[in-house]
This record gives C-alpha cells, structure tokens and sequence, in this order.
C-alpha cells in the first residue's frame, strides 16, 4: 500500500498516539468508528465555535475560505493571504517536507510571524505541544519566520456578561521547540508505517491516552467477566503486576492483598459465583426516610458563559426530574426542562423546591453532582430552602458499594451498571437518549442553538429528554425497593417493571 504523499496534522498526531490507529485512519477513512457520536460531535462544533469567537480578538485578520479537500487550492490561497499584509491570518495551510499544517492563527509581528493555536480548554495540556511542535517544523520548513508559538485558551475566571477577557494566551515557545528535533524521524516513522501492512502494536496504555483511540475494540477483545482488571478501582500498574505473577482471574488474588472493603466483597462474590449482601444494609437504608423525593438534575456546561454569572464550562442545572415516594409506597412523578436561551434556573429551582417540598429525604445517586447542582442555584436563585434540600439529601451509590456486589456489576457501581444486576427488565434501551453525555449534548444544542430546529423536532428531542430524565429516577424508586427487599432477605429473582399503565 503506497504512503500518502503528505501526511496532515490530525495524521501525526493519531501516528504519536499509535501507529496501528494511524494506518487505519489512513487506509480505512470510512471506518464505523471514525463517524463521530453526538457528544463527539457537540465537542466539535463547540470547538469551532470557540475558534470564531478568537478570530474577533485579531482585529483585520483574514479567514483562508478555500476547500480543504484540495490540498493545493488551500495551500495557494494561504499564501496570497499571508502575501497581503493582513494583520492576522485565520486558517492557514502550510506545506513542506511532505507534510501539511493547518494553522488557527498566524499573527504578523514586527518582524516575522506569532503561531496561535486555539483551544477550547481552561489550561495548557500537555498533550497540545506535539501539535503546536508539529505546526511550527512545518511553518519554519515553508518559509515562514515563526518567531513565537502560543496556545489560546478560555480563562476560567471569565464571568458573564464580562468577556472582555474570555481568552488567555500563554507563549509555549521553548516547549515546542525543544521538541522539533525529534519531529523528521516520527514522520519517516508513519511514511513507513503507512507504506506497509498493519503494524504489529501490543495494547497498552496508548490505547486510552491521550485520547481513546476510536479503535480500542480492535485491538483489546473483551475480557472475562471475572479478569483482575475488573477489579473495582484497581490501578493499572497493580494488574500489570498480577498479570506477569500468573494472576489473572479474581478470585486467584492472594487474601492477604491490602484492598479496601468493596474489593474484597467482590472477589468473594467472583469466588462465590453469587451475589454479596452485608448484614449493614438495612441500617443504612434507614437513613432514607419517607415521603422521599428521588432526584435528578441534568446540565449544560457551555464553553462560553451565556447566563450571569456563569464561568466556561460551569455545569448549569437546566432539567430535573422527581418521583416523590409516599409512605404508602404510591409515588408521583415531577419534571420540569428550560425552554429557550433565558436563564433557566428561577423556575428550575421553583419546580425543585415544589416537587420536594414534602420529603423528608431527597434521595440521588452519586448525590455530590446533585448537591452541586443544588449549590449553584442556591448561588443564582434568591431561594434559601435549597439549602434545606440539599441538607436533606441521601446518597445511594454509597449504601450499594458498602453493602452489596453481583458478578454483573463488572467492577462498577455506576447506576447503569447497578441497575440492571438488580432490578432486571429496567434499563435504557428502550429510550431515543440513553446516557448523559448524549443528554447534556442535545440539551446544549435545544436551549442555544435552536434556531434551527424545526418546531416539530424540538418537541422530539424535548420528549426524549424528559423520558431519559424520568427514567433516572424511576430507576432510582426501583434500585431503593429492591434493596429494601434484599436487606429483608429476599434475594429471589425480579420480573421486568410494568410500566405500560405509568
């Protein structure tokens, strides 16, 4: 198979990660698993967006508009743009040595050129100077007297309306630099690579850093259901090490192993083939006091604030949803999802305080989230009986941890891995949104940016949102009566909820 003749940045980067994911993405562009899934997607548009709003900060500058699929059209109309005299030049392709750089911003100095990549984080991540390296070797190989390179990035002080100062630029020269020697023999390395069959690449953690490589699945097969790396919170380096003394299934580690309390419950559900329910577990389920409100928020985390007071990428509560749990076991159910741009949270946090306003236990899952949620419209909200509702809250996910393992956990003791273990038939696949990254992107996507959405999709995407909502805390009133059950000794099998009369 021949090389490609220009290896682009996004290439070099995929090919420091791992040559086995370069080749691929080289010679398979169509594959399955490069199409992008929602909340990729909403990464990407985020990024774009946050790319236009740093062009504004280069007064004068000049986009580069041409098809980037054309390499030589790109690369002829970024010269004449660089020839102009424009101030700033947004979007530039550079090419040299067989390589091809797209650059975000190219800003004129008094002499010679600044490099600007933009990035829609809160800091300078290590793993942003290759690319900036690999940016300046092509830029300096072309022709161009860069003299300085920078990453442009949100500043986590921002606070809206004042954006004045949204953007930091730190000058991350030396850095780069001191990497450029080494950037000729990784490129010879991919041209190889590429110009060959599938290299030959063990996993390892490549696999997930820095970035997980869309094609983990290829190169790692599932594991056993009772393999040592499903051990709840094991370090790598420690199943490397097990691994290499013939360790390799659960209940092969040694019991004199210094491992906290939920580790040794499962490996002694994995040795047992059963589930583990401590004695503990009615006492602590007694913490849980009814009427009992069941809670839910979900968020939006622009990266651009849009309401006051909000700083980039602060979770914002924008949805939530309650079952309240009567002492007669009867439960009625809340919900409450912003509609349009405005701020949201006044009448979240009145639909909040409503539909909690008899319970004596506000019951979630993972409950420091919804403390935060609750936290922040304490914080924008006049309303001081949030604190009241918060102090109210019990958490769940530490009462399951501390007292229960099923094998079917697979060393997890998140709500979806809980869940259908022990109240099997209650899931999410049934749902249009099933997990919360798909939620909090098309939540994003409905509240500020819908303009345009169809009417008739928005009240769509709104309906599968208040079902994937609801359907967290109806798991919730569910997980909290099957461990009622089990603290009473019934650990019988459970039949799928009807829910067809809900």
């Amino acid at each position: 198979m021949p090389s490609p003749a220009v290896i682009h940045r996004s290439q070099f980067l995929s090919g420091l990660q791992c040559l086995r994911r370069l080749w691929w993405e080289v010679h398979e562009p169509e594959a399955p698993e490069l199409v992008p899934d929602r909340p990729l997607q909403a990464v990407f548009d985020r990024g774009h967006r946050v790319g236009e709003l740093a062009r504004e900060r280069f007064p004068g500058g000049v986009l580069v508009d041409a098809d980037p699929s054309h390499v030589a059209v790109q690369t002829e109309a970024s010269r004449t743009a660089l020839a102009s005299g424009a101030p700033a030049v947004f979007e530039a392709s550079v090419a040299a040595g067989g390589a091809l750089a797209d650059i975000d911003v190219l800003e004129r100095l008094p002499s010679g050129w600044a490099l600007v990549e933009v990035k829609s984080t809160l800091e300078v991540k290590p793993r942003f100077l290759p690319d900036v390296a690999f940016q300046l070797h092509v830029a300096r190989a072309a022709g161009l007297d860069v003299r300085r390179a920078e990453v442009m990035h949100l500043n986590r002080d921002c606070a809206y309306p004042r954006l004045e100062d949204l953007f930091v630029r730190e000058d991350v020269t030396a850095e780069a630099e001191a990497l450029l020697p080494g950037i000729p023999g990784q490129l010879e390395a991919m041209r190889v690579a590429l110009a060959g069959p599938l290299p030959e690449v063990a996993p390892g953690p490549q696999c997930h850093s820095p970035y997980e490589c869309p094609f983990l699945d290829r190169c790692n097969p599932p594991l056993a259901a009772d393999d040592v790396a499903h051990l709840y919170y094991a370090r790598p380096s420690i199943v490397a090490a097990w691994r290499a003394a013939g360790i390799t299934r659960l209940g092969d580690i040694p019991d004199d192993m210094p491992l906290a309390p939920a580790q040794r419950r499962q490996i002694r559900a994995a040795r047992a083939g059963a589930r583990i329910v401590d004695p503990g577990l009615a006492g602590a389920l007694d913490a849980i006091a009814l009427p009992a409100a069941f809670l839910d928020f979900e968020t939006v985390s622009p990266p651009v604030p849009v309401w006051s007071g909000c700083h980039p990428y602060e979770p914002v509560p924008v949805q939530v949803s309650c079952h309240l749990v009567l002492p007669d076991g009867s439960a009625v159910h809340h919900a409450h999802l912003a509609e349009g741009p405005g701020d949201p949270r006044p009448a979240l946090a009145e639909a909040v305080l409503a539909a909690c306003a008899r319970a004596r236990s506000v019951v979630a899952y993972n409950a420091s989230f919804e403390a935060r949620c609750l936290d922040h419209l304490a914080r924008a909200v006049p309303a001081p009986q949030l604190q009241a509702v918060r102090d109210r809250l019990v958490d769940l996910l530490p009462i399951v941890r501390d007292h229960v393992y099923d094998p079917a956990f697979g060393g997890g003791f998140g709500l979806k891995a809980v869940l259908p273990a022990l109240v099997p038939g209650l899931g999410y696949g049934d749902l249009a949104v099933a997990d919360g990254n798909t939620a909090a992107a098309l939540l994003e996507g409905l509240l500020l940016a819908s303009d345009g959405v169809d009417p008739t999709t928005r009240e769509t995407l709104r309906a599968q949102l208040l079902a994937y909502c609801e359907r967290d805390t109806e798991a919730l009133v569910a997980l909290h009566g099957r461990l009622r059950e089990l603290a009473r000794g019934d650990d019988a099998p459970l039949t799928a909820p009807d829910r067809s009369t809900r």
